[in-house]
């Protein structure tokens, strides 16, 4: 008797990955992904496209993604954060939740994942 081996190739896109990446980050406590110029710029052709098909787009601003020549990915991910917590955590656990959803979503090896802090939340004081 022969065994088989049965492979399958899927492809991913950066705009799938991108909007793991933003849900992810999201999730984290205190943590908004905050989309640059350039992002909002490539958003509106992106969604009026969308929306002409008839689709209803996951959000994908504030994150970047590089397809690798190994295949793995690496992400870029802008940020604002409450002024609660420490800019160095907050990074660091928006890394490891980014890093552990994309590689659950999709598969994908990330090799990266930058993260840039744009603004800081800080709590008003009421006099």
């Amino acid at each position: 008797m022969t065994e088989g081996v049965c492979v399958f190739e899927s492809v991913v896109s950066g705009s799938v990955v991108a909007a793991v990446a933003v849900n992810a980050a999201n999730g984290v406590s205190g943590v908004r992904v905050q989309p640059g110029l350039s992002d909002l710029a490539g958003s509106v052709a992106r969604l009026a496209r969308q929306r002409v098909k008839g689709l209803d787009p996951a959000p994908t601003e504030g994150v970047r993604v590089r397809f690798e020549p190994d295949g793995s990915a690496a992400i870029e991910v802008s940020i604002a954060i409450s002024g609660q917590d420490q800019a160095a955590v907050t990074a660091r656990l928006v890394q490891a939740a980014v890093t552990k959803d994309v590689r659950t979503a999709t598969g994908l090896a990330v090799r990266s994942v930058l993260v840039s802090i744009f603004d800081i939340d800080v709590p008003r004081r009421t006099p």
